[in-house]
């Protein structure tokens, strides 16, 4: 089979069905909780480690190099390895009955799915765009160099350093990157700037080199900083409910886009930039 059809297959499997289960449990009463508001209910503990093992599951299939893959038979033996034996911290012990016997289910089913897609001679998927996780060398090197361009310091950016927020850095809140059409202004400078793959670093988890379609730079728990291999321009995203861009990114975003003036970030003026 085709390693590289194989490898957008299970991407987007494993992708569709976190989403899905996340939604089965947005849908739960009391999010899940009984009615001590503490534990868990029975169909609480049917749906989030199973959203959780696929996550795991995700991150192994995705340490693979779409550009770079070996042939179909090891993709799929990869791909059956994940299913069987992918963690994460979510996924570890202690869990009762009812969540081992989840996960379980979880992991055969995506395990029943490669074999289905491989047992095809002619299967087909539609392609999904580029997405790796890095290796923790490549993060590292990563965290170094935000450090020496961009004075980031423990996983932190303006304006949540000490020193006063320059002036062609750009604060937005955090809305902007939810609300309107902030992401998709962010992608189009990317565009505009000939740059295809953007590295993600993440407070914790995986950090990514990603398709520059696909970029989101949102705080969506832990914290996040974006960069490529120019190294001209960044941004970070806060748990203070603020959205930061430096360099070519801040200035592009400045001249282009005109709503991002109703997007600053209040305590802008509060720094003497009012």
């Amino acid at each position: 089979m085709d390693p590289t059809t194989l490898h957008w297959a299970s991407r987007r499997y494993l992708t569709r069905r976190y989403e899905e289960l996340q939604g089965e449990y947005g849908r739960l009463p009391n999010s899940g909780r009984q009615a001590d508001g503490y534990h868990y209910t029975t169909d609480a503990k049917e749906i989030f480690p199973r959203y959780n093992v696929v996550d795991a599951i995700l991150v192994e299939v995705e340490r693979l190099d779409p550009d770079r893959l070996p042939s179909g038979d090891v993709v799929a033996s990869m791909m059956l390895t994940a299913a069987e034996s992918a963690n994460s911290p979510f996924t570890e012990p202690p869990y009762d009955e009812v969540q081992a016997l989840a996960m379980a289910d979880e992991r055969r089913l995506f395990a029943a799915k490669v074999q289905h897609w491989t047992a095809q001679t002619d299967f087909r998927t539609d392609p999904v765009p580029y997405r790796r996780v890095l290796t923790p060398e490549e993060s590292s090197a990563w965290r170094t160099s935000l450090q020496r361009r961009w004075g980031v310091q423990n996983g932190c950016w303006h304006p949540l350093l000490s020193s006063s927020v320059p002036h062609d850095v750009l604060v937005l809140t955090g809305e902007s990157m939810w609300e309107g059409d902030g992401v998709d202004q962010v992608r189009r400078v990317l565009r505009e700037l000939g740059r295809r793959r953007v590295v993600e670093l993440r407070e914790y988890g995986a950090d990514y080199l990603l398709d520059v379609e696909t970029v989101v730079p949102r705080y969506t728990g832990p914290e996040g900083l974006w960069i490529d291999e120019h190294h001209d321009w960044i941004a970070y995203a806060s748990h203070e409910g603020t959205v930061a861009f430096g360099g070519a990114l801040s200035a592009r975003l400045v001249a282009t886009w005109p709503e991002a003036e109703s997007w600053r970030w209040p305590g802008w003026q509060e720094l003497g930039h009012g």
